[in-house]
């Protein structure tokens, strides 16, 4: 089964919120772990999350890439 683009996005988005929320209740895990294990850590997804942004035209400091509701607002402005 063939998935089109719109449903892609909104299935990457929601593994990216589910990502999220995962390393938010997995405050055991150090960002230097997962950085030294996966290559990438926590302020990584905020890192690109503002490069998205950036690339979209979107006002976005890396303070607000780091929070809830500025996260949705750019996955959603991503599938656009």
């Amino acid at each position: 089964m063939a998935i089109d683009d719109k449903t892609r996005t909104e299935l990457e988005a929601a593994a990216f919120r589910r990502l999220v929320e995962h390393l938010r209740e997995r405050t055991d895990v150090q960002n230097i772990d997962l950085m030294n294990l996966a290559g990438f850590c926590r302020n990584c997804l905020s890192n690109w999350l503002k490069d998205a942004a950036d690339a979209k035209g979107v006002s976005l400091t890396k303070d607000e890439a780091g929070t809830d509701s500025f996260c949705v607002v750019a996955l959603i402005l991503a599938q656009q």
